[in-house]
């Protein structure tokens, strides 16, 4: 009788150790995937603007992509362009820069931006197509190597923005984000879920700072007045 006790004691306590062991490690896996969204929070700042009448003055708004629906940008993204013709018309900046895919010809997203653009005012000559803007850390790289960005506002939907700001300045650009407000619809909640393994894939282009996919020469951008 006295060992089955010793017996049961023995695996209670064995038990109860490994129990605070699990949560230990739970409490560190919370922990450190909490980091990646805490540093896009923290790196953003008071850099991120509703309004396009609240943004500062640069030379450029960089706008990423967001795809098409038969040729055209799709909703999200024409909401992107629309904030980025504000901007123009507002005099915050000077030139677009519009990143996207264009990995096919049947596809091409940068030339149906700057349609869009075109046809709600903006000179043709003051959008400039990046062809190879794949994910936003490609964006933001080649708007720095190949574009010669120093300072830019960034136009995205409100859940990407603090991302896109946090790797355009870790690729070094001097960046403010305008970031689009969208009704809560089942898209946005799943933009917004996207985000979570987007910070951590964001963390580490960040740290190790990999080259995009595609360089090239390097191009002007039209900011002279």
């Amino acid at each position: 009788m006295i060992r089955k006790a010793i017996i049961a004691v023995r695996r209670l306590f064995h038990t109860h150790r490994a129990r605070r062991r699990a949560l230990r490690i739970a409490v560190l896996v919370c922990a450190l995937a909490l980091l990646p969204p805490a540093w896009l929070f923290v790196s953003a700042g008071d850099r991120v603007a509703a309004d396009t009448a609240d943004a500062p003055k640069a030379p450029v708004a960089v706008v990423f992509g967001a795809g098409l629906w038969d040729g055209e940008p799709s909703p999200y993204l024409a909401h992107r362009l629309d904030a980025a013709a504000e901007l123009y018309d507002r005099g915050k900046v000077r030139a677009l820069l519009v990143s996207g895919d264009n990995s096919t010809k049947a596809y091409d997203e940068p030339t149906a931006m700057r349609r869009y653009l075109a046809d709600r005012g903006v000179p043709a000559k003051r959008v400039v197509r990046d062809y190879a803007g794949f994910d936003t850390w490609d964006s933001c790289t080649r708007a720095k190597k190949i574009f010669g960005v120093h300072r830019a506002v960034l136009v995205s939907q409100d859940f990407h923005i603090r991302r896109a700001l946090a790797l355009c300045r870790a690729a070094g650009i001097d960046a403010y984000g305008i970031g689009v407000p969208e009704p809560r619809s089942a898209s946005w909640y799943y933009g917004g879920l996207r985000e979570i393994p987007g910070a951590g894939k964001a963390a580490l282009d960040a740290i190790f700072t990999p080259a995009p996919r595609f360089l090239g020469p390097k191009e002007s951008l039209p900011v002279a007045r």
